[in-house]
């Protein structure tokens, strides 16, 4: 809305200029969404417990037993505060920002159904597999049908490390950014287990991500770092920035010792939404760098579930997702939160390195 009022007053007032800027408006979406999610955390947070939204804990970490109780959907607050964040500063008029909300709104709904119905059923089961990747499946296929129809977007698949090498992937592309988006939803949802665990990494991959999407939109930049140039997808980066501000202003609460989760509706639309950011800035490839953290979750759920078939009924690790492994191996919540994190922050750094090493 600050874009459509105040940027055609630029010609008048030159202070008003700013606002034609995309990194300017990016920080002040970032800077909105801390600072609403802060403001309201107290009091969306004490409207949870009155309802009594509170998380199922499961047995088997017997470390997790105090947090029985603790409000969780807190993704709700995130999705508002971004919501009315992009609103404020994004130019309304782009179709990337609005498929990208598409694809946040969507996946976030898919999420929130899922935790009513653990509500409602007191247990941690929620909707059936099928309902849910069903949900996912139909969200994610609108959104790449509406990016693969767009004449600006291109169905090559470049490759990290590669200059020049960009195979055309064609129809076959739909398939695959379906499966990136629930690939990449499911793996942040897995792991969504410790206190501010997976909203750390995510804050970090939107960061990432945010300056991919920059660079993609800018036609000076692309061409300087033999990147593909999409006109107009800079905008997004504008999302990036209410994306970031949220998911602080989110870890301000849930930061340990929790006081609130995010539940599905949070950790579905954020691991979707990562995985549509990098079909956007066409480093979908990339994003297995950035998030390897969720990656490395995900493939021990995967090597726990095949050992135990394999063998008959013995494990490869202690417990599966990664996090639990290490806490059923005596290491402090706190001491494998932060090392997650560093984790995280020099995976983005790799990330990163992939713009000048072509």
């Amino acid at each position: 809305m600050l874009y459509h009022f105040l940027a055609p007053l630029a010609s008048d007032v030159s202070a008003f200029n700013v606002f034609r800027y995309i990194t300017f408006r990016s920080m002040g979406a970032l800077i909105t969404a801390m600072v609403i999610s802060v403001l309201i955390g107290p009091a969306f947070i004490a409207l949870l417990h009155r309802i009594k939204v509170g998380q199922y804990i499961l047995s088997d970490v017997k470390a997790h037993a105090a947090k029985a109780g603790t409000p969780t959907m807190g993704g709700l607050m995130i999705m508002l505060c971004v919501l009315a964040s992009v609103l404020l500063w994004a130019d309304l008029g782009s179709r990337y920002v609005w498929q990208t909300l598409l694809v946040f709104g969507g996946f976030g709904a898919i999420g929130f159904w899922d935790d009513m119905t653990k509500l409602r059923q007191h247990q941690n089961k929620g909707i059936s597999p099928r309902a849910k990747m069903g949900g996912l499946v139909l969200i994610a296929s609108l959104a790449m049908y509406l990016l693969y129809a767009d004449p600006g977007y291109t169905s090559r698949l470049y490759i990290p490390f590669a200059k020049g090498w960009a195979p055309d992937l064609g129809v076959l592309y739909l398939p695959f950014g379906v499966f990136l988006m629930v690939a990449s939803s499911n793996a942040v949802n897995l792991t969504d287990g410790l206190d501010g665990l997976a909203i750390g990494p995510t804050v970090l991959a939107g960061l990432v991500f945010a300056i991919f999407i920059y660079i993609t939109g800018n036609a000076k930049l692309t061409q300087y770092l033999y990147l593909p140039y999409i006109p107009g997808v800079g905008e997004v980066t504008v999302f990036c920035g209410a994306f970031i501000g949220a998911g602080l202003g989110f870890l301000w609460f849930n930061a340990y010792p929790a006081q609130v989760f995010m539940g599905d509706v949070g950790s579905l639309s954020l691991g979707g939404t990562l995985g549509f950011l990098a079909l956007l800035c066409k480093q979908e490839l990339i994003l297995a760098v950035v998030g390897g953290l969720f990656v490395a979750e995900t493939l021990s759920v995967i090597v726990q579930v095949s050992y135990f078939k394999w063998t008959g009924g013995k494990r490869f690790f202690r417990m599966a997702p990664l996090h639990h492994h290490f806490e059923l191996k005596g290491i402090p919540e706190s001491k494998i939160i932060i090392r997650f994190w560093i984790t995280s922050i020099i995976l983005g750094l790799v990330a990163l390195s992939t713009l000048k090493l072509r």
